[in-house]
């Protein structure tokens, strides 16, 4: 690709930049901004600026510019279905630049796993992998005890001016059916509980982010989630998580979340949640010509989610620069 951007294309990047900038924090010495974000289908890509009326996919490089906007806030960022053809991936990852990298995962076999991937993109002068990748299997769920998640959850670890984090990633099975989400739900939150608490392991600042296809908070899905010491920020209970909801106390799918202690204490060590976190509506600003549903198979039918952790004084005096 050679040719400059339409139009279209330079326009709407220009009003994702101040509608960005008024909503995510801006990065600083003293922070870590983490998002997660469903991205619908990511997986093909039509070559070219503008994809046609009888091109297939619709997300074109215009898509890509604008999906490259909003990850470039974050210092770290978990994708969620993405799918085994990785063009799209691998064009978002051009358009963020040199400096950005990204640790995925294999593709999930199976029906149920349709085809996806988790993928970690992360700007490499900020964060740096500490170490810790790999696919989270489970014990036996419930009678089954060759059951496991639908897509495997995938976890790496990341250091920030010393401070290690380690991020856990999952696209719960979706069923119109809430109680056939709520055996991995439950286990995944037991699991990662597990984790959490147990000494001399690679657990440091366990997060927990993704597509969990949560309901509303007080429902069993959320309560599964919750009652093993998650903590989502509450900042978060009031935003919505896709682009077609009408109520926002109505679907909690997307979550990001850490553990505390049974008084509340948070188990986070050199981070401390900044008291900001949020999504980032980008209807507006972008293919202002095109319904929801078009917009969703070129940017996504879900909205990112953010969180801001504050780095310790003793991390940011001990100089280290990851």
């Amino acid at each position: 690709m050679t040719e400059e951007p339409p139009a279209a294309v330079t326009e709407d990047l220009n009003r994702l930049s101040p509608a960005l900038a008024a909503v995510v924090p801006a990065r600083t010495a003293s922070n870590l901004l983490v998002g997660t974000w469903n991205i619908r289908a990511l997986g093909d890509l039509t070559a070219k600026w503008l994809a046609g009326p009888k091109d297939s996919p619709k997300r074109d490089w215009h898509a890509i510019a604008c999906l490259a906007a909003v990850t470039s806030r974050f210092d770290v960022v978990a994708v969620q279905e993405s799918r085994r053809n990785p063009a799209a991936l691998k064009r978002l990852l051009a358009s963020l630049g040199s400096d950005w990298r990204v640790i995925i995962s294999d593709a999930t076999e199976g029906a149920a796993g349709n085809g996806e991937r988790i993928a970690f993109l992360y700007d490499s002068t900020r964060v740096q992998p500490s170490g810790l990748v790999g696919e989270i299997v489970l014990p036996p769920i419930g009678n089954d005890p060759q059951r496991q998640f639908a897509r495997t959850p995938y976890t790496a670890s990341f250091a920030r001016a010393g401070v290690e984090f380690t991020l856990a990633s999952v696209h719960i099975l979706w069923g119109k059916n809430a109680a056939e989400r709520l055996p991995e739900i439950a286990a995944f939150a037991k699991w990662m509980q597990d984790w959490a608490v147990r000494p001399n392991d690679w657990n440091s600042n366990l997060i927990v982010l993704g597509d969990f296809n949560l309901d509303r908070i007080g429902d069993p899905l959320y309560e599964a989630f919750i009652s093993t010491g998650l903590w989502p920020p509450a900042e978060l209970n009031a935003v919505p998580r896709t682009i077609f909801e009408d109520d926002k106390t109505k679907h909690f799918y997307d979550q990001l979340a850490w553990f505390s202690k049974p008084d509340g204490t948070s188990l986070l060590k050199g981070l401390a949640y900044g008291q900001r976190a949020g999504t980032f509506d980008f209807i507006p600003h972008v293919f202002r010509d095109l319904s929801r549903t078009e917009v969703s198979w070129r940017i996504s039918d879900h909205y990112p989610l953010w969180c801001e952790f504050l780095l310790s004084r003793s991390a940011l005096a001990g100089g280290a620069r990851w």
